[in-house]
Formats: C-alpha cells, structure tokens, sequence
C-alpha cells in the first residue's frame, strides 16, 4: 500500500509540477518572460498593421484551440509526470558526478596549481555551460534530424501544426530523457572541471543560479519561438542569435526549411554547419510534418506510441 501511495504522490506531485514554472525565472513561461513577450508581440503587431484587435491577435481561437494545441496541454502535464518519476532522480545525480570528476582530477594531476577565486570561477563557469551547453543542444538536435531511430521520437515535436508557447513541452518522453541526460553529463563534467581550479568549496546552490545570458534570453521573445508572431532580429544579428521567426522556420512543412536553425540560443552553430536559415529569407510558412504525415499524429496517444510502431515495422522490414 505505501508502495502505490508513493506512486500517487508523484503523479500528482508531476500533474503539479508545471504550474509552478509560471514562477521558476529559468523557465521561457515565467510570467515575467511571458509578459516581456507580449509587449513585443504588441510591437510585432502595430508594425504590421493588423486589422484586428491585439486581443485577437494573440488569442487567435485557431491557435490556442485546435487540436494540436491540446496536445501540447496533455504533453505538459504528462511530461511533468515523466520529470518527477523518471528524470529528477538522473538530474539529482550531476553534483555527485561533477565531485568524482574533480576526485579523478586530483589522483590523476595532482592538486592545481593555478587556482581561481569564486567570482572568476563562477564567470569562467557561466560562459563556458552557456557555449558549451548551446553546441551540445545543437548537436543533439542535429542528430535528432538525421538518425532515423531519434528522428521518430523528435517528430512529435515537429508534428504540431499551430504554435503556442506550451509547445516546446511536446517532446516525446524518450527525447526528454535523452537531452537530460546529455545536459547533465556536460554539467556534472564543468562542475568536477572547475571545482578543480578552486581552493574552497562551491557549494551546488553556486552553479544553480540564474545567469544574465539565460535571462537575456528568456526575456527577449523566447516564448514567441513556439507562436505565429513573427518576430524577427536585424539581419545581421541573426547570423549570430536566432530570433523567435527563425525557430519558426524550423517548424516548417516546406522541405526548403527541414533540419535548418537547429540552434537553441546561438545561430553562430548553423551558420557555421551550414544549416542557418535567416528571417528575410522566407515570408510565409505553414507548421506540421505535412498532409502525408498529419493523420499520424493527430491524438496524444498516437504521438506517444507512433516511434515505438514506426520503428518495429523498420526492424521487421530489416529482417
């Protein structure tokens, strides 16, 4: 009996566990991000010229209620479950992987000579996770595009056809573990690395906290990159961040735009891979996998079990 109480305290602990990103400032739905989105949504909007009123623009009742668009509703929840059970208990793990790395460091090099003080170990920290982590997403997702076991997991991410900004929570759960645990190797692996080139003791709670780079980021339209405004960067500054319209492109049907602006921060990883897609590119674009594709992955439950079908007819069609 404890058992199964265990287990219904973490599904209503995950059902929970979302709401609270409203208020988490690493979150692109934070309110106050969601806030800065929609006054730059405004600016979008009166340089268009729109027609309608900016209620109506934003709330478009096409968007917010299709379909696709409770997809992603049910993904958020779900997911929410699938962090608390399956995730949390890996992601609990990365200090303790980043104190044997230092451990391994020491036996094997010996005690550093060149040490740092906290402020500069938390700066060198903060800009090599904000690179390093960036190429990592790049690279994940690059592989996600191009190996066809991940690309059927990826495809539901891809299968929305309207974009709102729950949207970045419709991943496949095998494709959220795999970016976790991606992401808390490289953490575990920065932490041992400079924790090595420090004389005191950085405490977890250090490396935890909120770096100007992220907020930056979040609070410059990142919750518009799943949405239909169309907000775009300086030509110019898109060669080397990717604008919220950019990441829009990467959810295009045209097969022009498929496995192009891959990055999550930076664009300077797909201008140099050559996968960069600028905004004065392109004008008009529609989302989802196309026509072929839709009926697939029209429901929640053909989303999760999709990959798992597509692959077994692969593997039997092999033999």
């Amino acid at each position: 009996m404890k058992i199964l109480a265990d287990v219904w305290d973490d599904i209503m602990q995950g059902l929970l566990e979302p709401l609270y990103y409203f208020n988490d400032p690493e979150k692109r739905i934070n309110y106050f991000y969601l806030i800065s989105s929609l006054l730059l949504a405004y600016y979008v909007y009166y340089k268009a010229k729109e027609k309608i009123p900016f209620y109506k623009y934003i709330f478009n009742k096409k968007i917010w209620l299709s379909k696709s668009a409770f997809i992603d509703y049910k993904y958020f929840f779900f997911n929410g479950i699938i962090k608390i059970v399956l995730i949390a208990p890996l992601v609990n793990t990365w200090w303790y992987l980043g104190v044997s790395i230092n451990d391994w460091m020491e036996e094997s090099f010996g005690f550093s000579k060149t040490l740092l003080s906290e402020n500069e170990l938390i700066i060198y920290y903060t800009l090599t996770l904000v690179v390093l982590s960036d190429l990592l997403i790049y690279l994940i997702h690059l592989a996600m595009h191009k190996i066809p076991f991940l690309w059927e997991f990826h495809k539901i991410h891809h299968s929305a056809t309207t974009l709102n900004p729950i949207t970045q929570y419709r991943l496949h759960p095998v494709e959220l573990i795999v970016n976790n645990i991606a992401l808390v190797l490289l953490s575990s692996f920065l932490v041992g690395f400079f924790d090595y080139y420090y004389a005191g003791s950085v405490k977890a709670a250090t490396y935890l906290e909120v770096n100007i780079f992220v907020v930056l980021f979040l609070f410059w339209g990142s919750s518009l990159r799943h949405s239909h405004v169309k907000l775009k960067y300086f030509h110019f500054l898109e060669r080397f961040l990717l604008s919220p319209f950019q990441h829009q492109l990467h959810h295009s049907d045209n097969p022009a735009h498929f496995d192009k602006n891959m990055g999550s921060k930076l664009a300077i990883w797909d201008w140099i891979f050559g996968t960069l897609v600028r905004s004065a590119q392109v004008s008009k674009i529609k989302f989802g996998l196309g026509k072929n594709e839709e009926k697939n992955y029209n429901s929640f439950f053909k989303t999760l079990y999709m990959p798992f079908k597509n692959i077994g007819r692969f593997l039997i069609g092999k033999k």
